[in-house]
């Protein structure tokens, strides 16, 4: 590709742009909303369980005793 093919190529997507944002019609298609909306809904999903997987691992708290067995113990199943 020459750097005149590249150059033209940019500008008219540029242009495109610009016309979509001054007509205000961002999609063109039912496609492009389902999958903008596709992409969003997946990047949140990604952003919420890596914030739930920094809550567990940072924020657990450690100073609670850890919880001990209660109960009899069943010598039957011991070899």
């Amino acid at each position: 590709m020459a750097p005149r093919d590249i150059q033209q190529d940019l500008e008219e997507q540029f242009n495109d742009v610009v016309s979509r944002l001054q007509s205000k019609q961002f999609f063109q298609s039912d496609w492009d909303i389902a999958s903008c909306a596709v992409f969003f809904i997946f990047v949140g999903m990604v952003l919420m369980l890596s914030i739930l997987v920094l809550i567990r691992c940072c924020c657990c708290c450690d100073d609670k005793p850890r919880r001990r067995k209660v109960g009899i113990q069943n010598f039957a199943l011991e070899p």
